[in-house]
């Protein structure tokens, strides 16, 4: 594995979602999320890290150092067993004396040394604050909760086969464009996980390709936009987060109706940046 990094580095990711649902809300009817308050669309956090996870389990299955920790089927408990085994421990639910049961989780578990993990359970493997951190997305419009009713020529019971058909429900965006922030601290990798240069490079081509590999019905058609990097030529970086997330701004050109598409939008990325930071534009 590669070495550590040793700058920090911000980010912000730009995707849009066509006559799909890019995050349920289960607490509405599985209807996209949305701020109460004002209308724009939310995806959570955790939403974009499970596809981030799905996508390094699907391009580096198999390989030493790029295992899943939280992932579909698998117990967290028997995660934690691989560490104690590997150094011939029995099994403890008391906090480890040592760190050594959490370097092992994370020189294993690639989205441990990504985000971190609170790995206090039944078996204890302790915890860790990762270095990669995302905020919440929202939309750069209030967006339009749209549910359309769907039939079904085939029906569940022979009860029902003289209806022919039955009904149901798709909810989805019409349009949204969404903006998502987040931060990579080359001061916790080097204290804490221990995330990498060849890490990093497999983030950002995460963050580019993860929707190519997740379409689904009810998603609709989601896809990356912009994937814009600023780059401190320091660890600790040269500024403050915001004024850099500031010098990305996204224009509506379609004033007089409801924005159906990427075009109807203009990115614009200020060059102004702080001495020591460079910006990359991944996509």
């Amino acid at each position: 594995m590669s070495d550590v990094i040793k700058n920090r580095y911000e980010f912000v990711l730009l995707f849009d979602v066509e006559n799909g649902n890019p995050n349920g809300d289960p607490d509405m009817g599985n209807m996209p999320r949305v701020d109460p308050q004002t209308g724009y669309g939310i995806v959570t956090d955790v939403c974009l890290k499970r596809k981030i996870r799905d996508y390094v389990d699907l391009v580096r299955a198999g390989k030493e150092g790029y295992d899943i920790y939280v992932k579909d089927g698998v117990v967290l408990n028997e995660q934690h067993t691989k560490a104690f085994a590997a150094l011939g421990r029995k099994p403890d639910s008391k906090k480890p004396k040592d760190d050594e049961l959490t370097k092992f989780m994370c020189k294993h578990f690639f989205d441990i040394r990504a985000f971190g993990a609170v790995m206090m359970l039944e078996v204890n493997c302790g915890q860790v604050r990762g270095p990669v951190q995302l905020n919440f997305s929202r939309s750069q419009d209030p967006i339009f909760q749209q549910e359309v009713t769907i039939t079904r020529q085939a029906v569940s019971n022979a009860k029902d086969a003289e209806k022919g058909q039955t009904m149901g429900k798709k909810q989805i965006v019409p349009y949204g464009l969404y903006r998502a922030e987040g931060y990579v601290s080359a001061n916790l990798a080097k204290k804490t996980t221990g995330f990498s240069e060849e890490d990093l490079a497999l983030l950002w081509e995460a963050l580019v390709n993860m929707f190519e590999h997740d379409h689904s019905a009810s998603r609709g058609k989601l896809s990356a936009r912009k994937l814009i990097v600023f780059k401190h030529d320091t660890e600790l970086g040269c500024c403050q987060s915001h004024i850099l997330f500031d010098k990305v701004k996204v224009e509506r050109l379609s004033k007089d109706r409801p924005p159906r598409s990427f075009s109807d939008y203009k990115i614009t990325i200020a060059k102004d940046v702080p001495k020591g930071v460079e910006i990359i534009e991944k996509l």
